[in-house]
């Protein structure tokens, strides 16, 4: 790597360039070379903040390394927080601190490398493009390291990793954890109807039954974004949200704040599905539009009607990543209910770089364990996917 660089600790996104920012690849849309990712965006990360949602006060205090050359300008990153729970992650070591504080260990703080809220894969070890990018990423991936050293804490965690930032991180010595997700694959369709070509009959039958039946009572579908993303609009989402979060999580992570700042920073990153009954609104469900991915977030609803989950957070998600030319759809975390509407398991990816050795080890031996698990669960889930197999094309 040319020149000196070094390594800065930023506590806040209102402290950092967004222009530095938007130059690192994947961070905005002018970066032709690498697909845009709006989770890692400044104005994202820096909403997150301002709403008061990842800040010291709920538990997400900002601790970001910057790699940056002699001018001070921005040559990678990683978003990092230090934690004092492990809430809002969607990758759960809940059990490791259990385990750990009974031995007599503090796992607590811990410092999370991720996007708060967001168990979407996305660029972790951000580089500008005219910078090498092996040497930044490893800059960074050891920075983390050296981060966990001065505050003393147990471990540190990178969530929802990109697979090709992986032998990065297993060189610094973290270990690799696997999960699944699933993720829909747009293999060219022209329009709905052409998926729907792919799938055994039996299941192309029940999910156009299933949809016919989402939109009975007189339900329609709008898709609103951009200058359709009005304070009543978010208003209306905002209720959906918070009904539906209050049910599942007890306490919704995300404020109001946070949507107004979106909707006034990112609206063309943003398409609400809208579902409307007699003139107004009734169910939603945001997603954001990445470079060449459509990510589905949150839903809520203040009606209950069948299968209407499905068609607003699923089959309306394909419908649009096939009208938008988007190759793929992940809709989330968990979910093999999404399996039967064409959504195939996928390998997502995070690194755990553990300090205490007896903690390592533990560990490092769980995860072997769960990663064979995690592959088996997977290949048997793939098999027993929707899609036809020989099959006759019979007609509907």
């Amino acid at each position: 790597m040319a020149g000196s660089v070094r390594i800065r600790v930023e506590t806040s996104f209102a402290d950092i360039s967004s222009d530095d920012w938007g130059r690192l690849a994947g961070a905005s849309r002018g970066d032709a070379a690498t697909p845009y990712n709006p989770f890692v965006s400044h104005a994202f990360l820096s909403s997150l903040e301002e709403s008061g949602c990842a800040v010291a006060e709920t538990g997400w205090l900002g601790q970001h390394l910057l790699l940056e050359g002699d001018d001070g300008a921005i040559l990678g990153a990683l978003p990092v927080y230090l934690k004092n729970h492990s809430q809002g992650e969607y990758v759960f070591d809940h059990g490791w601190a259990d385990a750990f504080e009974r031995a007599g260990g503090r796992y607590y703080p811990k410092l999370q490398a991720s996007i708060p809220f967001t168990p979407a894969t996305g660029p972790r070890l951000l580089h500008r493009l005219d910078q090498p990018v092996i040497e930044t990423q490893a800059a960074l991936a050891e920075g983390l390291k050296e981060l966990c050293k001065r505050h003393g804490v147990s471990s540190a965690h990178v969530t929802f990793v990109p697979e090709e930032e992986m032998p990065v991180f297993e060189a610094s010595g973290y270990l690799h954890r696997t999960d699944q997700q699933f993720h829909f694959i747009n293999a060219g369709y022209g329009s709905h109807e052409d998926f729907l070509e792919t799938l055994a009959s039996r299941k192309r039958k029940a999910l156009k039954k299933e949809r016919r039946a989402a939109l009975e009572h007189g339900i329609s579908i709008d898709w609103l974004t951009g200058k359709d993303l009005t304070e009543q609009i978010w208003d209306q989402f905002f209720t959906f949200y918070m009904d539906t979060g209050s049910r599942k999580w007890g306490r919704p992570y995300l404020n109001r704040e946070f949507y107004r700042l979106i909707g006034e920073r990112m609206a063309d990153d943003i398409v609400l599905i809208m579902a409307k009954r007699n003139g107004r609104y009734i169910a939603g469900a945001i997603n954001f539009i990445g470079g060449d991915t459509l990510y589905g977030r949150h839903w809520g609803c203040i009606e209950d009607h069948p299968f209407l989950h499905f068609e607003v957070c699923y089959h309306q998600a394909i419908d649009f990543a096939i009208a938008k030319g988007l190759a793929r759809v992940e809709a989330g975390a968990q979910g093999e209910h999404k399996l039967a509407r064409g959504y195939l398991p996928a390998t997502v990816h995070s690194a755990h770089y553990i300090t205490h050795p007896g903690l390592r080890r533990a560990v490092a031996d769980y995860l072997e364990r769960e990663r064979r698990d995690v592959e088996m669960t997977g290949e048997y889930l793939a098999e027993h996917g929707p899609f036809r197999r020989g099959e006759p094309n019979d007609t509907d």
